[in-house]
Order: structure tokens, then sequence, then C-alpha cells
């Protein structure tokens, strides 16, 4: 590895819709990285998920407002939405990625509450041998030293040092409540009728 190479988030979700956690996630990884690609996908994990159109729209829209001085954090420019990293495996967005960027490290984001899942992915161990993985922190879920331990003495998993909100997707869709979700979100959301 040399000091030259890009250091480059991956940060696939589902963002059904974005919400105030997405937005703290993409901030912090903002400021870490010098880049971050993000790109909303279908988890096939989960069923019922809002069409990736208007999910692709709500996250351009949260970056947008990232990109904007809000006069306390500096304006994030270093974040672009690639809807052709899409896919519901993550080694296939990876391998998309490095043809973008031959001369980069790449770091695949995750929620905390994956961990457990990774050794079940598709080709996992050919993705290990391509990225490191970055858990981000989930309040209310606590990692087990079983899961971890095994990523971290490969040293491919780290665990971001984030204080997230406690938010979800989820709950938004079963409460509606707006305070969760990025104004722009928001009237999105409201315009095209989502999460009725």
């Amino acid at each position: 590895m040399t000091n030259d190479q890009l250091q480059i988030a991956l940060f696939g979700t589902s963002a059904d819709p974005p919400n105030i956690a997405h937005r703290a996630i993409l901030q912090w990884l903002s400021q870490h990285f010098d880049r971050v690609a993000v790109w909303a996908s279908d988890n096939p994990f989960k069923s019922n998920q809002t069409s990736i159109a208007h999910r692709w729209e709500m996250l351009q829209l949260t970056l947008d407002d990232l990109k904007k001085s809000d006069g306390i954090n500096p304006p994030c420019r270093n974040i672009e939405l690639y809807p052709q990293l899409s896919s519901p495996k993550a080694l296939h967005s990876v391998q998309k990625a490095k043809s973008y960027w031959s001369n980069a490290n790449f770091t695949f984001v995750i929620g905390a509450d994956l961990v457990p899942q990774l050794p079940r992915w598709y080709r996992f161990e050919e993705l290990l041998q391509q990225v490191r993985i970055l858990a981000i922190p989930r309040p209310g879920y606590h990692l087990h030293p079983q899961d971890i331990e095994p990523l971290q003495k490969m040293g491919c998993l780290e665990i971001a040092d984030l204080q997230m909100p406690d938010v979800s997707s989820t709950n938004y869709r079963q409460t509606k409540d707006a305070s969760v979700i990025p104004q722009p979100v928001e009237a999105y959301i409201d315009r095209e009728k989502l999460y009725a």
C-alpha cells in the first residue's frame, strides 16, 4: 500500500428511507475517507422494499443536503451516489468499484447488525481479500466477541468510533415520525406519497 492510493469507503444501503442515522454515517465517512461511494441496493434478506428508483432519489437528496454548509459542519464534497455499484452481492459491488478506481484501497461499510451474517455472504473469503470491513455501531445492538474476534484477528474488521442516533428506517415506516428524516427526504416522501 502506498500513501498516494485513494482511501474509498463503499456504502451500500437499503435506505428505505434514508434517515438522520444515514446522514450521520455519511458525514463521518466524509471526514475519514478521500471518497465515499454510496448506493441504494436491494437487500436479499429484506422483502417489500420501496422501488429502488425512489430510494436512489432520496439518497441523492440526502447527499445534496450534506454538500451544503450548515454553519456547524463543513460541506461533504467527497460523497457521490453511484447507482451502477448497486448489487445484492457485496463482491459484485466491489468488483465494479475496482473497475472505476484501480489505484484505491476499499473499505466496505456495514451496520454492526450485519457482522454475524458476513460468513454467509456470497464468496465471503474472496470479498475479504479485496476490502476491509467497517462496522457502524447501532444503538441497542451489541457485537458479540465470537462474531468479531475471528475477523479482527484477520485484520479485516474495524468498528467505527461513532455515536449513532437511535433511529431506523423500519421505525420510521411504522411511526411516520418525520423528525428522524432529513427535511428534503420528508418533502419527497410527501410529494410521492410513499409509506402511506
